[in-house]
């Protein structure tokens, strides 16, 4: 009896997708009652050790979580992969970037003073600015990453204007995804697929977590990265709450 083998979806199977933690939440939590508590530098050496595959950062003008003396200091300690995404519309993204030289740069359309990012580029519109930018981080020896809403034209934009990588915006996954997570996950396979063909490598971020990212990484399995930061420090804390509970008890007899 002949078998007949799909080598394509072993190679789907076997696809491996690291883990970028951006360590974002841990800066704000220093930030907000001064001091260096938690040590973000520290902890971005432990998470390193504890077993993610690289380390995310988004500075951003007002320094209200990473500052960019925490991103200078964090490229010199760790040795796995270091991304800073943000907002190359500002200069002073653009000098840190090309001072710190991380592995990966991601391209993100903030507007000053967002909360947090809530869209992709339009890379049409932006076709001529991002081909500079891409250009320039690229010369710097930066694999570059265009953070874009599940949309094939996106896609195929950000591949005209010579990017390395997609980031595929996760947060309309998540948001409907216990609603019906088939329909929410179909544009996603749609744009990863398109990014496939168009030879991009794929990362994915924003609002995965626990409880969605695995049936995410089945249907495209194909991703390459996958960066989160807000749900898995909060599980993180729940998580380890009860023991540090019980420790603190201890102290006290």
């Amino acid at each position: 009896m002949k078998i007949t083998i799909n080598k394509g979806l072993i190679l789907s199977m076997h696809h491996i997708t690291k883990l970028s933690v951006n360590i974002n939440k841990i800066a704000t939590l220093r930030n907000s009652r001064g001091g260096n508590n938690p040590d973000v530098l520290k902890s971005a050496r432990d998470i390193e050790r504890f077993g993610a595959d690289g380390i995310t950062v988004h500075p951003r003008p007002d320094e209200r979580h990473i500052r960019y003396n925490d991103v200078r200091e964090i490229k010199k300690l760790i040795n796995t992969e270091f991304n800073i995404e943000g907002n190359c519309r500002e200069q002073k993204f653009i000098d840190l970037v090309l001072e710190t030289k991380p592995h990966q740069v991601t391209l993100v359309p903030d507007d000053l003073g967002q909360i947090t990012s809530d869209h992709g580029w339009d890379t049409i519109k932006h076709k001529d600015y991002l081909t500079k930018m891409i250009s320039m981080f690229q010369q710097a020896g930066i694999r570059v990453s265009v953070f874009v809403d599940p949309v094939i034209e996106m896609v195929e934009g950000a591949a005209a204007a010579g990017t390395n990588r997609v980031e595929l915006y996760t947060e309309a996954y998540a948001k409907n995804y216990h609603a019906n997570k088939e329909r929410a996950v179909a544009p996603y396979m749609a744009a990863a697929k398109k990014a496939r063909e168009l030879g991009l490598g794929i990362n994915a971020g924003h609002a995965l977590d626990m409880h969605n990212l695995s049936y995410f990484k089945e249907q495209v399995p194909w991703v390459d990265e996958v960066s989160i930061g807000h749900a898995l420090i909060c599980d993180a804390l729940y998580l380890g709450l009860e023991n540090v509970i019980q420790l603190y008890k201890r102290q006290l007899g």
